[in-house]
């Protein structure tokens, strides 16, 4: 018989949440304020877009060695512990890319930089796996990665003004300093699972043991297995490929798009920084209401599939329209990044779906550390046919075939649902 709603208190979602927001925030501000680096980088430093691509996209191929560490680590350790050091030794890169002296250096810096924040990642979606039951967990993921807009939001403005009156090495050197200082304040105001909490309600520590016992009574057939299982799983292997190719799509636009704005506006980088903001705007706004429907549903992948392929298809329309309508081709970026980012928060919820509690940081970090090479091949893809052709078209194209491809993917993936019928989530409140 199932449950009757009853309040409880919410303070994890008050607590957790905007931490973890604002430290992945600052994250990823340090990915993409080198597309406002980038014409500054080849000129000071005499590169040609080729390498400047590189130099955006090696990041992802550091970015890959923490990920299953990462997050076996934060299942056998301390996601608390792991991303405080974390903090400080990608606060540091970040700083040295502003004082990069030639390109292999920038390249060996950002590299490490991507070493540095690999971890990161898969560590906070095992620490939101602590804290929030699968009912609660597209909302979950997807508040906390409103970070992902947000710092473009933020920082795409701050960044243009920053250029308006200092260099690209003051850029990477003032923003490399907020994860020294959150570091400070992460490590205070985490707990890696609710039982370590002080600052929680007995109410909320009885609501979270019941909820996470459901869903372990719950769980799948094949959720069983050692960490291992996240690196064996046939189905895992088919969402790495599919994260590959939309991150390919992803990054291959948001590092090249203040670039590409540029290019349609022809302003300064002032303003080009204010209609950068935009199309993030429009993400947040994606973001919200897909992972609302999704966990008010229950359904998962079309809540994936249709954003990533009406992303995908907008994409291409900027880049088919936008030299004829250069206001066209910024409508439709706009509507690219607003149908396309809101895969991401409902996207984490597959792999918990077909993996136990002791293999979902693997498998989380193998997904994430091999499909963020994506972010590698997007931006070098531009950057060769600007090279090459002097036009961003062609790369435009193979990114969106990319979307497109990711979105029937997901379609057509298949898992198993539990029979066993789930007791009511309780209604949280303030």
């Amino acid at each position: 018989m199932a449950t009757q709603a009853v309040a409880i208190p919410r303070q994890r979602w008050v607590r957790i949440i905007p931490v973890a927001f604002l430290m992945y925030t600052i994250a990823f501000m340090d990915r993409i304020n080198i597309g406002f680096g980038i014409p500054g980088i080849e000129k000071s430093l005499g590169v040609d877009a080729t390498i400047a691509g590189l130099a955006s996209g090696i990041f992802f191929f550091g970015y890959l060695f923490l990920q299953i560490p990462g997050g076996h680590l934060a299942i056998t350790w301390s996601a608390r512990k792991f991303v405080t050091i974390s903090l400080i030794v990608w606060g540091v890169f970040a700083v040295l890319t502003g004082l990069a002296q030639n390109a292999t250096q920038l390249l060996i810096v950002r590299f490490i930089l991507g070493v540095a924040e690999g971890g990161v990642w898969p560590a906070t979606l095992v620490l939101l796996a602590n804290w929030f039951p699968l009912d609660e967990r597209a909302r979950a993921n997807s508040y906390w990665m409103f970070c992902l807009p947000v710092a473009s939001i933020i920082m795409s403005p701050i960044s243009g003004w920053i250029l308006t009156w200092a260099d690209w090495r003051t850029l990477f050197i003032i923003e490399g300093i907020p994860p020294l200082i959150w570091a400070v304040l992460w490590w205070f105001m985490i707990a890696d699972k609710p039982e370590d909490a002080k600052w929680l309600s007995p109410e909320e520590k009885v609501y979270l043991e019941q909820k996470f016992a459901e869903d372990r009574h719950n769980a799948l057939p094949q959720d069983k297995g050692d960490w291992k299982e996240g690196l064996k799983n046939a189905k895992v292997w088919w969402l790495v490929i599919v994260y590959f190719l939309i991150q390919v799509g992803f990054y291959g636009v948001s590092l090249w798009l203040p670039v590409m704005i540029k290019g349609l506006t022809k302003q300064n980088f002032g303003l080009v920084g204010i209609w950068s903001a935009l199309p993030y705007v429009a993400a947040v706004i994606g973001l919200y209401l897909n992972a609302n429907h999704s966990d008010r549903t229950g359904e998962r992948k079309l809540h994936v599939a249709i954003p990533t392929i009406i992303g995908g298809i907008a994409l291409l329309l900027s880049g088919l329209l936008g030299p004829a309508s250069p206001l066209l081709g910024i409508i439709f970026l706009i509507l690219t990044e607003g149908f396309l980012l809101p895969y991401v928060g409902v996207f984490w919820t597959l792999p918990p779906l077909i993996l136990g509690q002791e293999a979902i940081g693997s498998g989380m970090g193998l997904i994430n550390a091999l499909g963020n090479l994506g972010g590698f091949v997007g931006p070098f893809i531009i950057g060769y046919f600007i090279a090459t052709t002097g036009s961003n078209l062609t790369g435009i194209v193979l990114l969106s075939i990319a979307l497109v491809v990711a979105g029937i993917m997901v379609l057509v993936f298949r898992y198993e649902r539990a029979t066993t019928e789930t007791t009511p989530a309780v209604a949280p409140t303030d």
